[in-house]
This record gives structure tokens, C-alpha cells and sequence, in this order.
């Protein structure tokens, strides 16, 4: 049965081998977004394996039985004027490919070809394998992303949710052809995707088409992810040392699972705290000290966790200033929000959920991943309705339990050697 949706109806169906295919009506469109969601990624790796759902990934764009050459691939989307990508974070991989309606039926064909048909040819396995480490020197380069990583392994130390899903150098360097074909044969099955199409289509036509493109991809039984085990104690603070002229933090707390009921409530807060412009991070550290260019609060929530992080740039003489100015914001939201900061909040929130409506990428991410990660779709109805419900009193509980100092991780890049003088910040 069709389920209400803000944007009209959803509709899903259940192929013979599983595969779940959920189509989200957009008839004013003229785009349409194809998009395919497996359930696998970093967290579902060994420690020998990190980076091979990435590493696989890349290689579905290097050839396949009908299409041998990579730029068939890229050609068959670039020539209609579409865009077509993938990615992969710690619990699923997406391909998604967004062409104007006309182009649809090709779309299915390319996406199908490469899921299913992909060669994995041992020459192009060594080639992109110097790019994927190239990509993570990159990273290793950049003091941003490496205070990402850095807190990342803070939080869920010596397990696959700490890790990049690029995965290490050092794993990456051994992967061999074996291990990606046992890998995705085992990860890559219908019974663990889902396929959502938003657009002006029918249901029944989606459904039709899928079934004749997806028809011979064999049912597995895909491996379980590695739950998350939330840190240490200790160590609390993590330096890494790095020649640069501005120094790069994150601070982070243990956070909320994806169904915690409490998430809403924490979302809020996140938005109070250091998401735009307007909160507080941003007004006290970068217009009223002038201590960063660039300062923000994000939260993360996976399966059975989560995380609260600000980050923040700073010139490196500044950090000590930068970090306590943090850790009082945070303090201070535990203390109490406004009438008014709730009100803008709750509505900004909202806002950006409903801007998603206009975009058949959005869509087809909004439904496709809930259903991969979860296997049930929440309307943007029912999140708009949850986050009415956040209360003042709601978010000073969630930052009471979840932002206290005893809590706070701290990781640093820059010109410092030393962690016990940013152990001493932290305890105040």
C-alpha cells in the first residue's frame, strides 16, 4: 500500500530476490534521480580489509563486460547533460546517477551494468589502487580532515567506526582480487540493497523495469556489521603535530543512535550550538574574538551511536583561548536555551528538510537510506512533527547527559607536542 508522504505518495515493492525498490512521485519535475543503496561499508570490514567497500566502489567505474572502457561509463551520463556519482561513509554505499526523465531507462541499464557486470580486471585493481592511496595521502595532507580522522579513532578506538572508510594505507597496499570478488559477492546482494527513483514515473512502470535489469543478481547473506564499542577512558586528548600556520580542533562527546528517541531533542540543540551563522559558536568565537575563520558543531548518528563535535581553524597561538571559549559555549547550553533560540532553531531545522522536497537527489537519498540502515521510512511529515515536540526542558536534559567536561574528547592538529596542556583545558 502507498504510505502519505509531504511530497504526494511513496511506494514500495519487494522483488523475487529481495531487492527493495521505492519510488517517490515528483510530477513537476523534469529530472529524475536513480539511485542504488547497498548495505555495506567500513564498519562491516575487518582490520586487514579497511577501505575494500571503497576500494570496490572506484573499481565499479573502471569497466565492465559492456561497457570495457571507464569513459563509456562517465560518457554514457556526461552526453545527456546528467551527473553521476557514488560514495561510501561506515554503513552504506550509494550510486546515484541524476539525468533529465528521457534519459531514465539508459540510467537503469549504465547503474545495472556496473553493479552486476563490473570486471574488476587486475590491471586496472594496481591502478586505481595508486589512486585510492594518492586519495589518502591527500587526506593525511590536509590538518582538517586529519583532526577529523584523529577524533574519529578518539571516539571509537582500534574498531572499524574509528576508522576512514578509505581505509589505511597499509591495508589498502595488500588488497588483492580475491579478496574484493569473496567481498562483494558476500555484501553485494539484492536482499541487502535498495533501489529509489524520484521523478514523474508511475510505481508499477519502476517496479517493471527494475525487475528486468535486476532479475539475475543472486541472493547472498551479507555479513553483520561490528557494533560500536564507545572509547576508553583514557587517553582523552590526541595530538597530532604538523608544521602549520593555524591550528585545527575537534571536540566531541559520545552522541545518539539514528532511532534514539532523543534525537530530535539533540538535533535542536546541534542548531543552537554551532550550525549557521547565527549560533552560538559562531557569534562568540569568530564575531566577537575574531579568533577563527571558520567554526561549526555537526552531529553524527549511526546505528547504535553517535557523536556531538565542534570543529574549529584557529591561529595557533590562539587555541588555548579557542578551546575553553568552545567548552564555555557548550557549558552554557547546558545551563539553559532561550524561548527565541528554540523557535529559530526548530524552524531552520524544518526549513532545510522542506528545501529537500525540490530536489529528486534529496528525495531519492531521503527514502533510499532510511530504508537501507533502518528498513522503515520516516516522512518528512513525521520529523517535522518530532521536532515540534522538542522542548526547552528536552535539550537541556539531552546536553546535561551528554556534554558534561568528564565527557569531552579533544583533538588537535598543529605545531604542539605536548597533550597534557590541552588534558588541562579539558578538566578545566
Amino acid at each position: 500500500m502507498p504510505v502519505r508522504h509531504l511530497n504526494g505518495l511513496y511506494q514500495k515493492s519487494t522483488l523475487p530476490n529481495g531487492l527493495r525498490v521505492i519510488t517517490v512521485p515528483m510530477s513537476h519535475v523534469r529530472s529524475a534521480t536513480v539511485a542504488i543503496f547497498v548495505g555495506t561499508g567500513s564498519r562491516y570490514e575487518k582490520k586487514e580489509e579497511a577501505g575494500i567497500s571503497h576500494f570496490i566502489e572506484h573499481m565499479h567505474f573502471k569497466g565492465t563486460k559492456n561497457r570495457p572502457v571507464p569513459q563509456q561509463i562517465s560518457e554514457t551520463i556526461e552526453r545527456v547533460g546528467g551527473y553521476l556519482n557514488a560514495g561510501t561513509d561506515s554503513e552504506l554505499t550509494s550510486y546515484w546517477a541524476k539525468v533529465p526523465k528521457p534519459a531514465f531507462e539508459m540510467t537503469v541499464d549504465l547503474l545495472s551494468d556496473m553493479l552486476l557486470n563490473s570486471l574488476l580486471r587486475a590491471k586496472d585493481i594496481e591502478g586505481e589502487r595508486k589512486v585510492i592511496l594518492e586519495e589518502i595521502n591527500s587526506i593525511n595532507d590536509s590538518p582538517q580532515q586529519r583532526v577529523d580522522m584523529l577524533i574519529d579513532d578518539l571516539l571509537w578506538p582500534d574498531q572499524p567506526l574509528g576508522r576512514d572508510a578509505g581505509g589505511t594505507k597499509e591495508a589498502v597496499s595488500k588488497l588483492t582480487r580475491r579478496q574484493m570478488l569473496h567481498y562483494r559477492g558476500t555484501q553485494y546482494a539484492p536482499n541487502n540493497a535498495v533501489v529509489a527513483v524520484a521523478g514523474a514515473f508511475e510505481h508499477e512502470e519502476i517496479v517493471l523495469t527494475m525487475q528486468r535489469r535486476f532479475e539475475a543478481w543472486k541472493r547472498t547473506k551479507p555479513r553483520a556489521w561490528f557494533p560500536a564499542v564507545n572509547g576508553k577512558k583514557s587517553p582523552r586528548v590526541g595530538v597530532r603535530k604538523q608544521k602549520t600556520e593555524q591550528a585545527h580542533l575537534c571536540i566531541s562527546y559520545h552522541g545518539l543512535s539514528a532511532t534514539h528517541p532523543d534525537r530530535y531533542a539533540l538535533d535542536v540543540l546541534n542548531n543552537i550550538l554551532g550550525d549557521g551563522m547565527s549560533s552560538r559558536l559562531f557569534i562568540d568565537l569568530r564575531e566577537n574574538r575574531s579568533l577563527c575563520y571558520e567554526v561549526f558543531s555537526y552531529v553524527s548518528h549511526f546505528m547504535d551511536t553517535g557523536a556531538v563535535t565542534v570543529y574549529a581553524g584557529v591561529d595557533a597561538k590562539s587555541i588555548d583561548e579557542a578551546v575553553t571559549g568552545i567548552l564555555a559555549q557548550v557549558d552554557g547550553v547546558i545551563a539553559g536555551v532561550t524561548n527565541d533560540e528554540m523557535k529559530k532553531a526548530k524552524e531552520m531545522t524544518k526549513g532545510r528538510l522542506l528545501l529537500q522536497t525540490e530536489d529528486t537527489r534529496s528525495m531519492a537519498a531521503w527514502h533510499g537510506v532510511q530504508e537501507t540502515l533502518r528498513g522503515e521510512i520516516k516522512t518528512m511529515d513525521d520529523t517535522v512533527e518530532n521536532i515540534d515536540k522538542v522542548t526547552a526542558d528536552d535539550v537541556q536534559r539531552v546536553a546535561k547527559k551528554l556534554l558534561t567536561r568528564e565527557r569531552a574528547l579533544l583533538g588537535v592538529v598543529g605545531p604542539y607536542k605536548s597533550e597534557a596542556r590541552f588534558q588541562r583545558l579539558l578538566e578545566g
